[in-house]
């Protein structure tokens, strides 16, 4: 448990990570805004977190996972003007807002449970919390930190900046020059300056989500939920605070500031972000309309794809870079995903055939230590299926009977397997156990007629049986110990 390194954004460095409290974890992670269907951009943060579920639970913590549903108070624009996603979707679709928020959330827990997303601990959502927030932006203003104009409520940057000179240390803005270059846009004159952000809105004749404050008939802002939900559920200072990058300004910076506003401290020890998706260099995102669905591409119907990618092909492609590195968007890099993510479960079907010997002429013993080092190391999943891939060649080499393993190796290596593909890395084997079976039954059948085939010296039948599986995609090879076969 103690040698677990993480990156903290905050402090720009790995750090050894030692949860506040022994033995427990407490997480929260930006939920998605409910207002369309999942795409990459979502799977990426919703894996990346759900390794850091998986490994810490693993490693014997009692993991307390808070993952919101942002179901009203993001506006279009982060700088607090527009309509509020959910509601424009609603008017367009001419539904309840909650309707729509039920929809898409339905839709991602779907899109999730079909990559192995675990479900978090606690799901809230911001709707449900309503008085929670109220209660922070009293406690904001009781401060001196926030004012009151036109029913809104504005946290104050600048006096925050004067007080603290904390407001942009985690995104790395240097705030006295968006200070310095002020200049009113339409709709903000009620703002005293364009950094400062809403904590509560007023809600405009046509606004349909509203709720009673002492301020004003409206709804709160984006940045305040998360902060009213982590203190909820994690109290005023939790282990770990994730999300994706594109987060970090305004939503982060923005929590931060409100949490140091209330108790004088940041709302986490441990900032972890996750890097972008993009597509040709450029962030994919629902706002820049270059965005691929989670459905589009489990069917293959988007223009961009070439073929359908199934989920487990999803999920190792984004596991084979490490969650704070950019990954760019191909055909072509998750048509190689795809064959590697098929090399593994190859590999763990092979070995469940591999002949017994009283002695190993392979060393496998060190594969399970490298890998936890890598996992230890910021969570480094693309070394650890690089192991794994040795792993995987050490087996296919004793199927081709140029190497020999014992009874205890061959169990340490379905365990390797079991540890970090399964339950730690989370990829599952997209066939199901009873085709496997089925599969492996007919085989054997298969392959016991071509046998008795070959001790009669009908060589016509045994080549028949071979060149038929040959065309089907299976390749047959004769041993000593007799033939045994794999998928091409």
């Amino acid at each position: 448990m103690e040698s677990l390194l993480i990156y903290n954004t905050l402090s720009h460095q790995k750090e050894l990570f030692k949860p506040q409290t022994e033995g427990r974890v407490g997480m929260y992670v930006c939920g998605p805004t409910v207002y369309g269907d999942g795409h990459l951009g979502h799977a990426r943060p919703a894996i990346t977190f759900d390794v850091v579920f998986r490994y810490l639970s693993h490693l014997g913590y009692k993991v307390r996972y808070v993952r919101n549903i942002t179901d009203v108070g993001h506006l279009e624009h982060d700088a607090d003007e527009g309509e509020d996603k959910i509601a424009k979707k609603a008017r367009l679709k001419q539904l309840e807002p909650m309707e729509v928020a039920q929809y898409y959330t339905n839709r991602y827990h779907a899109a999730m449970d079909a990559l192995n997303v675990l479900r978090p601990s606690i799901e809230p959502l911001a709707s449900g919390h309503i008085i929670e927030q109220i209660e922070l932006v009293q406690k904001i203003l009781d401060k001196g930190f926030a004012y009151v104009s036109n029913g809104s409520v504005y946290f104050d940057v600048r006096k925050y900046q004067e007080a603290t000179g904390k407001y942009g240390q985690l995104s790395g803005r240097v705030i006295e020059e968006m200070l310095s270059t002020t200049r009113e846009l339409d709709g903000q004159s009620e703002k005293r300056e364009t950094a400062d952000f809403a904590l509560w809105k007023k809600a405009s004749p046509e606004h349909i989500m509203r709720w009673n404050s002492p301020w004003s008939v409206g709804f709160p802002g984006w940045h305040t939920e998360c902060t009213a939900m982590g203190t909820k559920y994690l109290g005023e200072t939790f282990d770990i605070h994730g999300g994706g990058m594109d987060l970090m300004f305004p939503h982060h910076e923005s929590e931060i500031a409100q949490q140091t506003a209330v108790t004088g401290h940041g709302p986490c020890r441990y900032w972890m972000h996750n890097n972008m998706i993009t597509i040709n260099g450029q962030k994919m995102g629902k706002s820049l309309g270059n965005f691929i669905t989670l459905d589009e591409f489990f069917n293959g119907s988007h223009k961009l794809l070439d073929q359908a990618y199934s989920p487990m092909t999803i999920r190792f492609f984004i596991l084979q870079a490490h969650y704070r590195s950019t990954v760019d968007f191909s055909n072509e890099a998750l048509q190689a995903a795809e064959k590697g993510y098929g090399r593994l479960m190859q590999a763990y079907h092979t070995l469940k055939g591999l002949q017994v010997s009283k002695s190993s002429s392979i060393d496998v013993k060190g594969y399970r230590e490298k890998c936890y080092e890598a996992m230890n190391d910021d969570l480094n999943t693309p070394i650890v299926i690089s192991h794994l891939f040795n792993a995987a060649k050490a087996i296919n080499t004793v199927n081709d009977h140029n190497a020999t393993l014992t009874q205890e190796d061959i169990d340490e290596l379905k365990g390797l397997f079991d540890t970090f593909v399964f339950e730690i890395m989370g990829l599952k084997d997209e066939e199901s156990s009873d085709n496997t079976a089925l599969i492996d039954g007919l085989m054997k059948m298969i392959l016991e007629v071509r046998a008795n085939a070959k001790a009669n010296k009908d060589w016509a039948t045994s080549d028949k049986i071979r060149d038929a599986l040959g065309e089907l995609g299976v390749t047959v090879k004769d041993g000593k110990d007799g033939a045994t076969w794999q998928l091409k």
